[in-house]
């Protein structure tokens, strides 16, 4: 196909000064390029994604590189993770004695959850014996919520 042929060549033509302008109308080729398929491949269940997650959090050659971009890529979705997967995160942090990483981590989810007030505790709650466990402090433990 020549690049000055077809219908770019028609519009350019039809948008020069002095022409008379002329109605393009959309051949067959139009109604199939607007048709988009945008979720490709199966489907993951709210289980599989749960569990993609924590294994993901509990390889054990995880390094802070992998976690950063794990936790990056994880709080992009329109989604508050569930404590199971932030549990996994939290240990992968200690692993890591990457205290610095369970404050921010904290800190999204809190954000995450925005305006739904009754989430964020939820989740602490029930991240308690963990916290415990591993010895973090929540942001507002430290103070970080007055700043």
């Amino acid at each position: 196909m020549n690049p000055g042929s077809g219908a770019c060549r028609d519009c350019a033509t039809a948008l020069q000064p002095g022409r008379q302008s002329k109605t393009l109308t959309p051949g067959p080729a139009a109604a199939i390029q607007s048709v988009r398929c945008y979720s490709h491949g199966p489907h993951e269940t709210d289980e599989e994604f749960d569990a993609r997650w924590v294994t993901y959090f509990n390889k054990p050659d995880i390094d802070a590189w992998e976690l950063r971009k794990g936790i990056n890529t994880l709080i992009t979705y329109d989604l508050v993770p569930e404590p199971k997967i932030i549990d996994a995160a939290l240990r992968a942090c200690r692993r890591l004695n990457d205290f610095a990483s369970t404050v921010r981590i904290l800190e999204a989810v809190k954000d995450k959850a925005g305006p739904h007030k009754e989430i964020y505790p939820y989740i602490i709650q029930e991240l308690r014996p963990t916290l415990n466990e591993l010895g973090i402090s929540t942001p507002e433990e430290l103070g970080l919520d007055k700043v």
